[in-house]
């Protein structure tokens, strides 16, 4: 008997996709269990690859815009657009993303938003209703104040003149918004998928900036530019929106659209599985499959394996975990999946699983179907 099997991973940081991540999955499974029918769902809670998982689940055609990177180099932007829907999807990853920089070449004092906004209104010039905005994976740290600037706002210090670089924001003294915003056409929503605070010990240049070149040296100037921003813009706003649940995430991107396209913030795992219809289709599955880089106590705690997991529980359904690492947890942590497999080292040691990722969780897959009647 042909036996319904939800695959749904996410991406394999470093390695694969999740749709990549999906197929060696299926390819697996289906050595074993030929006439069970596959459903494969990629993931994404916000981070890379959420355009492209979103696209794949609103049927979303892929469009392009030309713009710059956080360096101000030209810079081609993948987006999606769904008609049907009346909704566009913006992944600042493909405009502002740390994997798009040489290594270390770049300071972010001289990095930020910018490009962002030209993609943004092309995205609203298609006449949709929704945009969807994923902001994981950026290389700024900026707060928006790139992407703010691209929109029109103005940023002056007390002589009148314009504040230009983010750190010099801590001369900001007066905002002048544009006549018009790109909010009176089209509603925004953010896709985040960590709940930091803009400025403090958790917010986002203590807790991100170090990945992504700032060093313990540049920690007070990067407050006190982040600081002083949130303080005139709170003044202006009549609200203060910097300590704010996921204001921090991507160096401040969450939150600048709340501030300059009066967005709102939600789950990144939230907004995938509502386009997708997951619950629909978890209830009708008869085993999910999900995984990730590395099951961990991370996952049990609102990341997107677990939250597949815990869904899947809440539907009564087995739910397999497969990872190339598997932490050693105590008795009862895993309790979401029915079972977890891990490639390291089992299938692989590190190195090889990284290096071959592909056919490694494809043989894990393999394994786990064979273990699976």
């Amino acid at each position: 008997m042909s036996r319904h099997i939800l695959i749904v991973p996410d991406k394999f940081k470093g390695t694969l996709t999740a749709a990549q991540a999906a197929d060696a999955i299926a390819a697996g499974w289906s050595s074993v269990h030929p006439t069970d029918h596959l459903v494969r769902i990629p993931m994404s809670d916000g981070g890379d690859g959420f355009g492209s998982v979103l696209a794949h689940a609103l049927a979303a055609s892929t469009l392009e815009s030309v713009t710059v990177d956080s360096a101000g180099r030209p810079r081609t932007a993948q987006w999606w657009h769904s008609p049907s829907r009346s909704i566009t999807v913006v992944e600042t990853a493909q405009i502002i993303g740390l994997a798009l920089l040489p290594h270390r070449q770049f300071h972010p004092f001289d990095l930020d938003t910018f490009g962002i906004g030209s993609v943004l209104r092309d995205a609203v010039a298609t006449g949709a209703r929704e945009c969807w905005v994923g902001i994981g994976g950026s290389s700024t740290n900026d707060a928006g104040f790139g992407l703010a600037r691209s929109l029109g706002w103005q940023f002056l210090d007390a002589s009148g003149a314009p504040i230009l670089r983010w750190p010099d924001l801590t001369r900001l003294t007066r905002v002048i918004p544009p006549p018009q915003s790109l909010a009176d056409q089209c509603r925004f929503t953010v896709a985040v998928d960590v709940d930091n605070p803009l400025v403090g010990p958790q917010g986002c240049s203590r807790i991100y900036g170090p990945q992504k070149g700032l060093r313990p040296e540049d920690m007070a100037a990067a407050e006190a530019a982040l600081t002083r921003f949130a303080t005139v813009l709170s003044d202006h706003l009549g609200r203060d929106l910097a300590p704010q649940p996921g204001s921090g995430a991507a160096g401040g991107l969450g939150f600048a659209l709340p501030a300059f396209l009066n967005a709102r913030v939600e789950s990144g795992f939230e907004i995938f599985a509502t386009a997708a219809d997951l619950d629909r289709q978890l209830a009708s599955a008869d085993l999910i499959l999900t995984g990730e880089g590395s099951l961990d106590r991370q996952s049990l705690m609102g990341k997107g394996t677990g939250r597949v997991a815990e869904r899947a529980q809440r539907h009564g359904r087995p739910c397999i975990g497969l990872a190339g690492l598997v932490e050693t947890l105590a008795p009862g942590e895993t309790s979401l999946f029915t079972a977890t497999h891990a490639i390291v080292p089992d299938i692989a040691p590190l190195e090889t699983a990284k290096s071959d990722a592909a056919r490694c969780l494809t043989e894990l897959a393999r394994r786990a179907a064979t273990n699976w009647r």
